[in-house]
Protein backbone atom coordinates (compact mmCIF):
# COMPACT_ATOMS: atom_id res chain seq x y z
CA UNK A 1 0.00 0.00 0.00
CA UNK A 2 1.54 3.44 -0.99
CA UNK A 3 0.80 6.01 1.72
CA UNK A 4 2.07 9.76 2.39
CA UNK A 5 3.86 8.69 5.68
CA UNK A 6 5.29 5.51 6.51
CA UNK A 7 4.90 4.03 9.69
CA UNK A 8 8.20 5.07 11.07
CA UNK A 9 7.98 8.92 9.96
CA UNK A 10 6.73 11.69 11.71
CA UNK A 11 4.18 14.08 9.92
CA UNK A 12 4.10 17.87 10.63
CA UNK A 13 3.05 18.93 13.75
CA UNK A 14 -0.52 20.09 12.33
CA UNK A 15 -0.68 17.44 10.36
CA UNK A 16 0.07 14.87 13.23
CA UNK A 17 -2.63 16.51 15.21
CA UNK A 18 -5.33 16.24 12.65
CA UNK A 19 -4.47 12.84 12.00
CA UNK A 20 -4.68 11.93 15.62
CA UNK A 21 -8.30 14.14 16.05
CA UNK A 22 -9.42 11.25 13.08
CA UNK A 23 -7.56 8.16 15.08
CA UNK A 24 -9.63 10.14 17.94
CA UNK A 25 -13.08 10.23 16.22
CA UNK A 26 -12.67 6.51 15.32
CA UNK A 27 -11.81 5.37 18.93
CA UNK A 28 -14.07 7.33 20.70
CA UNK A 29 -17.76 5.66 20.04
CA UNK A 30 -17.00 1.94 20.76
CA UNK A 31 -15.04 3.24 24.61
CA UNK A 32 -18.14 5.39 24.86
CA UNK A 33 -21.10 2.18 24.17
CA UNK A 34 -19.35 0.04 25.99
CA UNK A 35 -18.39 2.38 28.85
CA UNK A 36 -22.13 3.48 28.86
CA UNK A 37 -23.90 0.13 28.54
CA UNK A 38 -21.72 -1.10 31.56
CA UNK A 39 -21.48 2.48 33.46
CA UNK A 40 -25.32 2.58 33.59
CA UNK A 41 -25.07 -0.90 35.73
CA UNK A 42 -23.10 0.46 38.46
CA UNK A 43 -26.52 1.94 40.03
CA UNK A 44 -25.78 5.46 40.25
CA UNK A 45 -24.59 8.78 37.61
CA UNK A 46 -21.65 8.89 39.22
CA UNK A 47 -20.56 5.45 39.70
CA UNK A 48 -21.20 5.33 35.96
CA UNK A 49 -19.09 8.01 34.99
CA UNK A 50 -16.35 6.73 37.31
CA UNK A 51 -16.32 3.48 35.38
CA UNK A 52 -16.76 5.91 31.81
CA UNK A 53 -13.55 7.73 32.87
CA UNK A 54 -11.72 4.71 33.78
CA UNK A 55 -12.65 2.64 30.91
CA UNK A 56 -11.01 6.06 28.85
CA UNK A 57 -7.76 5.45 30.86
CA UNK A 58 -7.11 2.48 30.25
CA UNK A 59 -7.28 2.51 26.37
CA UNK A 60 -5.32 5.49 26.19
CA UNK A 61 -2.25 4.07 28.27
CA UNK A 62 -3.34 0.86 26.28
CA UNK A 63 -2.69 2.46 22.92
CA UNK A 64 -0.07 4.60 24.07
CA UNK A 65 1.81 1.37 25.52
CA UNK A 66 1.43 -0.44 22.25
CA UNK A 67 2.18 2.51 19.97
CA UNK A 68 5.90 2.92 22.40
CA UNK A 69 6.78 -0.70 22.87
CA UNK A 70 4.07 -3.28 22.14
CA UNK A 71 3.43 -3.99 18.33
CA UNK A 72 4.17 -0.11 17.15
CA UNK A 73 1.66 -0.62 14.51
CA UNK A 74 -1.47 2.38 14.15
CA UNK A 75 -4.50 -0.24 15.31
CA UNK A 76 -7.22 0.92 16.46
CA UNK A 77 -7.94 -0.17 20.15
CA UNK A 78 -10.86 -0.59 22.25
CA UNK A 79 -13.14 -2.83 24.58
CA UNK A 80 -13.19 -6.22 23.83
CA UNK A 81 -16.75 -7.33 23.11
CA UNK A 82 -15.90 -10.73 24.53
CA UNK A 83 -15.11 -9.41 27.50
CA UNK A 84 -18.27 -7.23 27.77
CA UNK A 85 -20.19 -11.28 26.80
CA UNK A 86 -18.19 -12.77 29.92
CA UNK A 87 -18.97 -9.43 32.34
CA UNK A 88 -22.98 -9.78 31.18
CA UNK A 89 -22.86 -13.49 31.54
CA UNK A 90 -21.32 -12.76 35.12
CA UNK A 91 -24.15 -10.60 36.76
CA UNK A 92 -24.63 -12.81 39.41
CA UNK A 93 -20.97 -12.86 40.88
CA UNK A 94 -20.04 -9.98 42.49
CA UNK A 95 -18.12 -7.33 40.48
CA UNK A 96 -15.08 -7.91 42.32
CA UNK A 97 -14.97 -11.37 41.35
CA UNK A 98 -15.36 -10.25 37.61
CA UNK A 99 -12.54 -7.74 37.37
CA UNK A 100 -10.88 -10.13 39.38
CA UNK A 101 -10.71 -12.51 36.84
CA UNK A 102 -10.14 -10.26 34.40
CA UNK A 103 -7.05 -9.24 36.43
CA UNK A 104 -5.47 -12.72 36.46
CA UNK A 105 -6.52 -13.73 32.59
CA UNK A 106 -4.83 -10.42 31.49
CA UNK A 107 -1.51 -11.69 33.30
CA UNK A 108 -1.98 -15.12 32.17
CA UNK A 109 -2.14 -14.20 28.68
CA UNK A 110 0.93 -11.85 29.32
CA UNK A 111 3.00 -14.54 30.65
CA UNK A 112 2.09 -16.63 27.31
CA UNK A 113 3.10 -14.63 24.84
CA UNK A 114 5.94 -12.94 26.43
CA UNK A 115 7.33 -16.52 27.26
CA UNK A 116 6.65 -17.86 23.61
CA UNK A 117 4.09 -20.35 24.91
CA UNK A 118 1.12 -18.71 22.99
CA UNK A 119 2.49 -19.85 19.91
CA UNK A 120 1.79 -23.47 20.92
CA UNK A 121 -1.86 -23.35 21.56
CA UNK A 122 -2.56 -21.57 18.32
CA UNK A 123 -2.69 -24.83 16.94
CA UNK A 124 -6.34 -24.70 18.49
CA UNK A 125 -7.33 -22.33 16.57
CA UNK A 126 -8.74 -24.61 13.81
CA UNK A 127 -10.91 -22.66 10.85
CA UNK A 128 -13.79 -23.79 12.47
CA UNK A 129 -13.11 -22.91 16.14
CA UNK A 130 -12.27 -19.20 14.68
CA UNK A 131 -15.24 -19.17 12.76
CA UNK A 132 -17.44 -20.27 15.64
CA UNK A 133 -15.82 -18.00 17.88
CA UNK A 134 -16.58 -14.92 15.97
CA UNK A 135 -20.05 -15.93 15.59
CA UNK A 136 -20.59 -17.13 19.32
CA UNK A 137 -19.67 -13.57 19.75
CA UNK A 138 -22.50 -11.86 17.98
CA UNK A 139 -25.39 -14.36 18.82
CA UNK A 140 -24.36 -14.51 22.38
CA UNK A 141 -25.25 -10.47 22.73
CA UNK A 142 -28.11 -10.85 21.01
CA UNK A 143 -30.40 -10.42 24.68
CA UNK A 144 -28.53 -7.71 25.53
CA UNK A 145 -29.05 -6.44 22.22
CA UNK A 146 -32.95 -6.96 22.10
CA UNK A 147 -33.39 -5.36 25.62
CA UNK A 148 -31.49 -2.33 24.52
CA UNK A 149 -33.90 -1.82 21.74
CA UNK A 150 -37.27 -3.26 22.99
CA UNK A 151 -36.65 -0.49 26.23
CA UNK A 152 -39.23 1.72 26.59
CA UNK A 153 -39.68 4.90 29.14
CA UNK A 154 -41.90 7.69 29.50
CA UNK A 155 -44.62 7.52 26.68
CA UNK A 156 -42.17 6.35 24.31
CA UNK A 157 -43.71 2.68 23.26
CA UNK A 158 -41.62 -0.96 22.83
CA UNK A 159 -43.33 -0.65 19.18
CA UNK A 160 -41.36 2.74 18.57
CA UNK A 161 -38.25 1.86 19.53
CA UNK A 162 -38.30 -1.64 17.31
CA UNK A 163 -39.42 0.69 14.07
CA UNK A 164 -37.05 3.93 14.97
CA UNK A 165 -34.54 0.61 15.45
CA UNK A 166 -34.88 -0.78 11.96
CA UNK A 167 -35.10 2.47 10.34
CA UNK A 168 -31.66 3.18 11.85
CA UNK A 169 -29.93 0.07 11.19
CA UNK A 170 -30.93 0.47 7.49
CA UNK A 171 -29.70 3.62 7.18
CA UNK A 172 -26.20 2.61 8.35
CA UNK A 173 -26.12 0.01 6.03
CA UNK A 174 -26.88 2.13 3.67
CA UNK A 175 -24.29 4.59 4.50
CA UNK A 176 -21.84 1.25 4.76
CA UNK A 177 -22.94 1.02 0.97
CA UNK A 178 -22.32 4.71 0.19
CA UNK A 179 -19.88 6.14 2.27
CA UNK A 180 -16.27 5.87 1.78
CA UNK A 181 -12.81 6.61 3.27
CA UNK A 182 -12.81 8.48 6.54
CA UNK A 183 -16.66 8.71 6.57
CA UNK A 184 -17.04 5.42 6.32
CA UNK A 185 -14.72 4.77 9.15
CA UNK A 186 -16.60 7.03 11.61
CA UNK A 187 -19.98 5.51 10.26
CA UNK A 188 -20.26 4.71 14.07
CA UNK A 189 -19.87 7.94 15.24
CA UNK A 190 -22.45 9.82 13.01
CA UNK A 191 -25.20 6.98 13.98
CA UNK A 192 -24.37 7.91 17.39
CA UNK A 193 -24.54 11.89 16.80
CA UNK A 194 -27.50 12.09 14.51
CA UNK A 195 -29.76 8.80 15.79
CA UNK A 196 -29.61 10.66 19.08
CA UNK A 197 -30.82 13.55 17.60
CA UNK A 198 -33.63 12.35 15.86
CA UNK A 199 -34.61 9.90 18.86
CA UNK A 200 -34.68 13.07 20.97
CA UNK A 201 -36.70 14.73 18.25
CA UNK A 202 -39.45 12.05 18.46
CA UNK A 203 -39.29 11.39 22.12
CA UNK A 204 -38.15 15.13 23.92
CA UNK A 205 -39.17 13.57 27.23
CA UNK A 206 -35.81 11.78 27.20
CA UNK A 207 -33.69 14.52 27.75
CA UNK A 208 -32.97 15.41 30.88
CA UNK A 209 -29.39 17.84 31.51
CA UNK A 210 -30.22 18.87 34.67
CA UNK A 211 -28.81 15.71 36.53
CA UNK A 212 -25.00 17.44 34.81
CA UNK A 213 -25.23 20.74 37.33
CA UNK A 214 -23.79 18.53 40.28
CA UNK A 215 -21.09 17.17 38.28
CA UNK A 216 -17.32 18.20 38.49
CA UNK A 217 -15.22 19.53 35.66
CA UNK A 218 -12.06 17.83 36.91
CA UNK A 219 -11.81 14.79 38.97
CA UNK A 220 -9.74 11.39 39.38
CA UNK A 221 -10.93 8.11 38.61
CA UNK A 222 -8.40 6.17 41.31
CA UNK A 223 -11.74 4.84 43.45
CA UNK A 224 -13.08 1.18 43.24
CA UNK A 225 -10.53 -0.29 42.05
CA UNK A 226 -10.11 -4.23 42.55
CA UNK A 227 -7.41 -3.78 45.40
CA UNK A 228 -9.16 -6.93 46.83
CA UNK A 229 -8.84 -10.33 45.01
CA UNK A 230 -11.97 -12.20 44.58
CA UNK A 231 -10.81 -15.66 43.81
CA UNK A 232 -13.61 -17.31 42.21
CA UNK A 233 -12.49 -20.91 39.99
CA UNK A 234 -15.46 -21.09 37.77
CA UNK A 235 -15.27 -17.67 36.79
CA UNK A 236 -11.52 -17.57 36.10
CA UNK A 237 -11.97 -20.61 33.82
CA UNK A 238 -15.16 -18.91 32.02
CA UNK A 239 -13.01 -15.96 31.40
CA UNK A 240 -10.32 -17.69 29.91
CA UNK A 241 -11.80 -19.28 27.39
CA UNK A 242 -13.08 -15.31 26.42
CA UNK A 243 -9.15 -14.38 26.42
CA UNK A 244 -8.98 -17.43 23.84
CA UNK A 245 -11.42 -15.31 21.48
CA UNK A 246 -9.72 -12.02 22.71
CA UNK A 247 -6.52 -12.90 21.79
CA UNK A 248 -8.15 -14.88 18.09
CA UNK A 249 -9.02 -11.48 17.18
CA UNK A 250 -5.57 -9.61 18.50
CA UNK A 251 -3.05 -11.86 16.51
CA UNK A 252 -5.87 -11.39 13.42
CA UNK A 253 -5.43 -7.88 13.89
CA UNK A 254 -1.79 -7.33 14.40
CA UNK A 255 -1.41 -9.76 11.04
CA UNK A 256 -3.84 -7.79 8.78
CA UNK A 257 -2.24 -4.31 9.55
CA UNK A 258 1.29 -5.78 9.60
CA UNK A 259 0.50 -7.49 6.37
CA UNK A 260 -0.75 -4.57 4.92
CA UNK A 261 1.97 -2.24 5.51
CA UNK A 262 4.94 -5.03 5.11
CA UNK A 263 6.07 -4.44 8.25
CA UNK A 264 9.55 -6.03 9.67
CA UNK A 265 10.04 -8.34 12.34
CA UNK A 266 6.41 -9.49 12.34
CA UNK A 267 7.14 -12.29 14.55
CA UNK A 268 8.34 -10.10 17.35
CA UNK A 269 5.54 -7.06 16.92
CA UNK A 270 2.48 -10.04 17.40
CA UNK A 271 4.83 -11.10 20.89
CA UNK A 272 4.68 -7.46 22.02
CA UNK A 273 1.41 -6.75 20.93
CA UNK A 274 -0.40 -9.51 22.51
CA UNK A 275 1.81 -9.08 25.80
CA UNK A 276 1.38 -5.40 25.55
CA UNK A 277 -2.78 -6.26 25.12
CA UNK A 278 -2.28 -8.88 28.42
CA UNK A 279 -1.10 -6.26 30.75
CA UNK A 280 -3.36 -3.34 29.51
CA UNK A 281 -6.26 -6.00 30.41
CA UNK A 282 -4.57 -7.05 33.68
CA UNK A 283 -4.93 -3.14 34.39
CA UNK A 284 -8.21 -3.00 33.38
CA UNK A 285 -9.40 -5.25 36.13
CA UNK A 286 -7.32 -3.96 38.23
CA UNK A 287 -8.89 -0.60 37.99
CA UNK A 288 -12.62 -2.38 37.53
CA UNK A 289 -13.66 -1.83 33.95
CA UNK A 290 -13.30 -4.17 30.75
CA UNK A 291 -10.25 -4.86 28.88
CA UNK A 292 -9.17 -3.57 25.43
CA UNK A 293 -8.10 -5.12 22.30
CA UNK A 294 -6.84 -4.09 18.93
CA UNK A 295 -9.65 -3.26 16.47
CA UNK A 296 -8.84 -4.36 12.73
CA UNK A 297 -10.61 -1.88 10.41
CA UNK A 298 -7.40 0.01 10.87
CA UNK A 299 -6.14 -0.81 6.98
CA UNK A 300 -9.47 1.11 5.73
CA UNK A 301 -8.69 4.46 7.27
CA UNK A 302 -4.65 3.99 6.46
CA UNK A 303 -5.71 3.80 2.70
CA UNK A 304 -8.25 6.25 3.03
CA UNK A 305 -6.11 9.21 4.69
CA UNK A 306 -2.70 7.78 3.12
CA UNK A 307 -0.98 7.81 6.56
CA UNK A 308 0.31 5.07 8.47
CA UNK A 309 2.62 6.94 10.79
CA UNK A 310 1.95 5.25 14.07
CA UNK A 311 3.22 8.76 15.96
CA UNK A 312 -0.03 9.69 14.91
CA UNK A 313 -2.08 7.70 17.93
CA UNK A 314 0.10 9.88 20.21
CA UNK A 315 -1.96 12.58 20.30
CA UNK A 316 -5.16 10.35 20.22
CA UNK A 317 -4.01 8.40 23.39
CA UNK A 318 -3.13 11.83 25.11
CA UNK A 319 -6.35 13.36 24.32
CA UNK A 320 -8.05 10.31 26.01
CA UNK A 321 -6.45 10.06 28.86
CA UNK A 322 -7.25 14.40 29.75
CA UNK A 323 -10.69 13.27 28.81
CA UNK A 324 -10.50 10.54 31.50
CA UNK A 325 -10.44 13.45 34.35
CA UNK A 326 -13.55 15.49 32.98
CA UNK A 327 -16.75 13.78 34.07
CA UNK A 328 -18.81 16.31 33.05
CA UNK A 329 -17.34 16.37 29.39
CA UNK A 330 -17.87 12.64 29.46
CA UNK A 331 -21.30 12.89 31.11
CA UNK A 332 -22.45 14.86 27.63
CA UNK A 333 -20.46 12.31 25.28
CA UNK A 334 -22.05 9.23 26.38
CA UNK A 335 -25.78 11.03 26.60
CA UNK A 336 -27.20 8.34 24.10
CA UNK A 337 -30.42 7.10 24.02
CA UNK A 338 -30.51 3.11 24.99
CA UNK A 339 -32.34 2.58 21.70
CA UNK A 340 -29.06 3.69 19.78
CA UNK A 341 -26.80 1.67 21.56
CA UNK A 342 -28.81 -1.82 20.88
CA UNK A 343 -28.50 -0.32 17.27
CA UNK A 344 -24.51 0.22 17.68
CA UNK A 345 -24.03 -2.91 18.85
CA UNK A 346 -26.73 -4.48 16.30
CA UNK A 347 -24.75 -3.56 13.31
CA UNK A 348 -21.30 -4.02 15.36
CA UNK A 349 -22.08 -7.75 15.51
CA UNK A 350 -23.23 -7.70 11.84
CA UNK A 351 -20.07 -7.23 10.85
CA UNK A 352 -19.23 -10.42 13.34
CA UNK A 353 -21.28 -12.61 11.77
CA UNK A 354 -19.39 -11.90 8.19
CA UNK A 355 -16.06 -11.63 9.21
CA UNK A 356 -17.15 -15.42 11.22
CA UNK A 357 -18.70 -16.42 7.99
CA UNK A 358 -15.89 -15.59 5.39
CA UNK A 359 -13.45 -17.63 7.88
CA UNK A 360 -16.01 -20.54 7.46
CA UNK A 361 -16.33 -19.90 3.93
CA UNK A 362 -12.56 -19.74 2.92
CA UNK A 363 -11.36 -22.68 5.26
CA UNK A 364 -14.13 -24.90 3.78
CA UNK A 365 -13.33 -28.80 3.53
CA UNK A 366 -15.02 -31.40 2.01
CA UNK A 367 -16.81 -33.19 3.12
CA UNK A 368 -19.02 -29.88 3.26
CA UNK A 369 -22.05 -31.42 5.53
CA UNK A 370 -19.63 -32.55 8.33
CA UNK A 371 -17.23 -29.13 8.26
CA UNK A 372 -20.68 -27.24 8.47
CA UNK A 373 -22.17 -29.48 10.68
CA UNK A 374 -19.19 -28.59 13.28
CA UNK A 375 -20.03 -25.03 13.44
CA UNK A 376 -23.32 -25.50 13.86
CA UNK A 377 -23.80 -27.86 17.13
CA UNK A 378 -21.45 -25.17 19.36
CA UNK A 379 -23.11 -22.41 17.98
CA UNK A 380 -27.07 -23.37 18.61
CA UNK A 381 -25.82 -24.71 22.58
CA UNK A 382 -24.22 -20.93 22.69
CA UNK A 383 -28.05 -19.43 21.66
CA UNK A 384 -29.48 -21.79 23.52
CA UNK A 385 -27.74 -21.21 26.81
CA UNK A 386 -27.90 -17.26 26.06
CA UNK A 387 -31.86 -17.47 25.76
CA UNK A 388 -31.90 -19.65 28.98
CA UNK A 389 -34.59 -18.68 31.89
CA UNK A 390 -33.79 -16.59 34.84
CA UNK A 391 -35.08 -19.54 37.14
CA UNK A 392 -33.05 -22.20 34.69
CA UNK A 393 -29.61 -20.46 35.28
CA UNK A 394 -30.32 -19.81 39.64
CA UNK A 395 -30.56 -24.04 39.26
CA UNK A 396 -27.06 -24.89 38.01
CA UNK A 397 -24.41 -25.23 40.79
CA UNK A 398 -22.86 -22.08 42.22
CA UNK A 399 -19.54 -22.85 41.45
CA UNK A 400 -19.98 -24.13 37.69
CA UNK A 401 -22.48 -21.38 36.65
CA UNK A 402 -20.62 -18.77 35.41
CA UNK A 403 -19.60 -21.41 32.85
CA UNK A 404 -22.93 -23.07 32.19
CA UNK A 405 -25.06 -20.17 32.30
CA UNK A 406 -22.08 -18.34 29.81
CA UNK A 407 -23.79 -19.23 26.16
CA UNK A 408 -20.30 -18.28 24.47
CA UNK A 409 -18.20 -20.07 26.64
CA UNK A 410 -20.54 -23.28 26.23
CA UNK A 411 -20.69 -22.48 22.29
CA UNK A 412 -16.43 -22.86 22.58
CA UNK A 413 -16.11 -25.65 25.22
CA UNK A 414 -18.41 -28.01 22.47
CA UNK A 415 -16.22 -26.58 19.34
CA UNK A 416 -12.89 -27.88 20.97
CA UNK A 417 -14.45 -31.08 21.78
CA UNK A 418 -15.83 -31.41 18.58
CA UNK A 419 -12.53 -30.17 16.76
CA UNK A 420 -9.96 -31.64 19.05
CA UNK A 421 -11.61 -34.78 20.82
CA UNK A 422 -14.58 -36.06 18.74
CA UNK A 423 -13.80 -35.53 15.33
CA UNK A 424 -9.66 -35.48 15.59
CA UNK A 425 -8.38 -35.93 12.47
CA UNK A 426 -7.39 -33.95 9.70
CA UNK A 427 -6.91 -30.14 11.20
CA UNK A 428 -6.03 -26.82 9.39
CA UNK A 429 -4.50 -24.24 11.36
CA UNK A 430 -5.19 -20.77 10.47
CA UNK A 431 -2.08 -18.55 8.32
Amino acid sequence: MKVKYDLEERPPLKENLIYGLQWLAITIPAVIIFGKLLGGMQGTIAAGLLYMQKSFAVTAVSILLQIFWGHRLPLVIGPATVLLIGILASQTNSSGAIYSSIMICGLVLTLLAASGLFASLRRLFTPRVVAVILLLIAFTMMPTIMKLISSSSGESASSMHLGFALVLILLMFTGQRLLTGLWKATLILWAIIFGSLAYFLLNPTWIQVANAADLPLLAGFFDQLTTSMVIDPGLIIAFLLCFLGLSINDLGSIQAVGSVLQADEMPKRITRGITFTGLSNALAGFMGVIGPVNFSFSPGVIASTGCAARSTFIPAGITMLALAFLPKVLFYLSFIPEVVIGCILLFIMCTQVAAGLTTAFTAMEQPYFDYALLIGLPILIGIMVAFLPAEVVASFPARLRPILANGFVMGVIVSLLLEHVIFRGNRKTPQ
